[in-house]
């Protein structure tokens, strides 16, 4: 209970899954049957030790399979159940079930140049401002559920870099390449609110500490 007039603060740790076993290199998108590696599953209890010693109070995650195996050992940790947000889910792309060449591979091909035409929208999957507000909205309703404590979502590489842009007033359009983005395999950026306001934000990556 707070103090008339005080503020409640609280923070969301909005996370990326694992690493995926996908010997094939599909690019599995939104999916079914897409689990975590050994190295995937490490990576997930590395974050779980990172988020031990935390308030968490609340674990939500992605519908997809990889998404809620990252989270299960930190809802473990916490002797917590694992609410599911499909609001966290992995943007759609046209080349999903695909396999597209890392870097600029789906360049290399003319077959792929129409829907590469706008990389500022994307022109080949969700577009930005429409996986930005769902990520916001899923992000707001877990800081609810924590109000005064903190929350956990497990969401997908590409929604947690739009949201990160979109709550530090960058622009949402960015190259389509994982060098430019700030989101690395089961790394966690923290938002931390004082009522609805963002006071401060952190990336931090348990598995390289």
């Amino acid at each position: 209970m707070t103090e008339r007039g005080s503020t409640v603060r609280t923070t969301v740790h909005v996370m990326r899954h694992g690493e995926v076993h996908n010997p094939e290199k599909v690019l599995y998108g939104r999916l079914p049957g897409y689990h975590l590696s050994e190295r995937g599953q490490a990576q997930a209890r590395a974050a779980a030790d990172w988020l031990a010693d935390r308030d968490v109070v609340h674990v939500v995650a992605s519908p997809l399979e990889r998404a809620q195996e990252t989270a299960a050992p930190i809802a473990e940790s916490h002797g917590l159940p694992i609410f599911t947000d499909d609001g966290l889910i992995e943007s759609w792309n046209t080349f999903e079930g695909e396999r597209v060449a890392p870097g600029d591979g789906a360049l290399r091909d003319p077959r792929n140049w129409s829907r590469l035409r706008n990389p500022a929208k994307p022109s080949w999957g969700e577009p930005y401002d429409e996986i930005a507000p769902r990520m916001m909205a899923a992000m707001h309703r877990a800081r609810e559920k924590a109000a005064g404590h903190e929350a956990v979502c497990v969401s997908h590489q590409l929604p947690v870099e739009t949201l990160r842009r979109a709550m530090t007033g960058r622009k949402l359009a960015h190259l389509p390449l994982p060098h430019s983005r700030l989101c690395n395999l089961s790394s966690i950026t923290s938002f931390t609110f004082e009522g609805d306001n963002l006071i401060r934000w952190g990336y931090t990556e348990p598995w390289g500490i």
